[in-house]
């Protein structure tokens, strides 16, 4: 979802909009009190057709071909919205599934991730019992520490990524999972599932390697923490340089956050992973700074 450009009449902007929508391209305007009415287009990949059409609008609005087309707007909608209930009676839609939350709605990835993590929690007698979900640590340590992987090297690729579903505590799935539920579903619903995927399985291998080799106490840490401080430097850095990705952090969220870190790294709150913190969050703001580049 971007904005290609702005229309400062809102009568042109409305017709341009429908003229969008019957050429088969979905879009959403926006009223900027500056800037008059931002036309969104929801499919990225019809941008570059989608601006054109707006350089052709500018050249001459008042064609009489664009309110000719737009006129078929309505219909079109009518049509759609009829096939949505006839469809909505056949199959439950998705929506019904994952009820909005927050003001994006509750993402399918978003959902099985906190859903494991429950799950992992439960098995672990909710963190007071390791030896059931010792296969899901980065390596087993009942028999001591063996800094080479063996797991990983002899095929147990999951490990590098599955002690984010640990935790200990109730407090500490409970403040994970609500900023899980937050930033991935922001994500997912502003660019797309497969996006979110790939950053939760880098952020996490990288984050767990990170508190592995360099942090303090060992294998046996766990934590969705990480993955979570990498998402937030993605959205914020993104939003930042970014805007049109409809990706956005208040400040005082992000402050907020940041004081959380060093609070962590002081050692008040007790052992807890900072490293893997600290690697989530420079990986995530790199990547949202290097992955804004291309729209700048």
């Amino acid at each position: 979802m971007r904005v290609i450009g702005h229309l400062a009449d809102e009568s042109n902007a409305r017709v341009f909009a429908d003229y969008l929508y019957v050429q088969g391209i979905e879009n959403q305007l926006d009223h900027h009190k500056d800037d008059g009415w931002a036309i969104w287009i929801l499919d990225e990949d019809k941008i570059e057709s989608a601006s054109g059409l707006l350089a052709g609008f500018r050249i001459n609005p008042a064609d009489p071909i664009y309110r000719a087309k737009a006129k078929n707007a309505a219909q079109l909608r009518a049509e759609e919205e009829n096939d949505k209930a006839a469809y909505n009676k056949k199959l439950r839609n998705r929506r019904h599934l994952f009820r909005p939350l927050t003001p994006y709605s509750f993402g399918p990835l978003t959902f099985v991730l906190i859903f494991i993590s429950g799950v992992v929690f439960v098995l672990s007698k909710f963190g007071g019992d390791r030896a059931p979900i010792m296969s899901l640590f980065i390596t087993d340590f009942t028999t001591g520490v063996d800094w080479t992987l063996p797991e990983i090297r002899h095929g147990e690729i999951w490990r590098l990524f599955t002690p984010i579903f640990i935790h200990f505590s109730v407090m500490h799935i409970f403040f994970n999972m609500l900023w899980l539920r937050d930033l991935g579903s922001m994500i997912e619903s502003r660019q797309s599932l497969l996006q979110l995927a790939i950053l939760v399985l880098v952020i996490s291998a990288c984050s767990n390697a990170a508190q592995f080799y360099v942090g303090h106490g060992g294998p046996s840490f766990g934590g969705m923490s990480g993955v979570v401080y990498g998402l937030l430097g993605y959205v914020w850095i993104r939003g930042k340089f970014d805007p049109a990705s409809g990706l956005f952090l208040h400040s005082y969220t992000v402050t907020m956050m940041i004081i959380w870190f060093f609070a962590c790294l002081s050692g008040i709150l007790g052992p807890i992973a900072n490293t893997a913190h600290a690697a989530g969050l420079v990986i995530g703001m790199a990547w949202g700074y290097l992955s804004s580049l291309r729209y700048r």
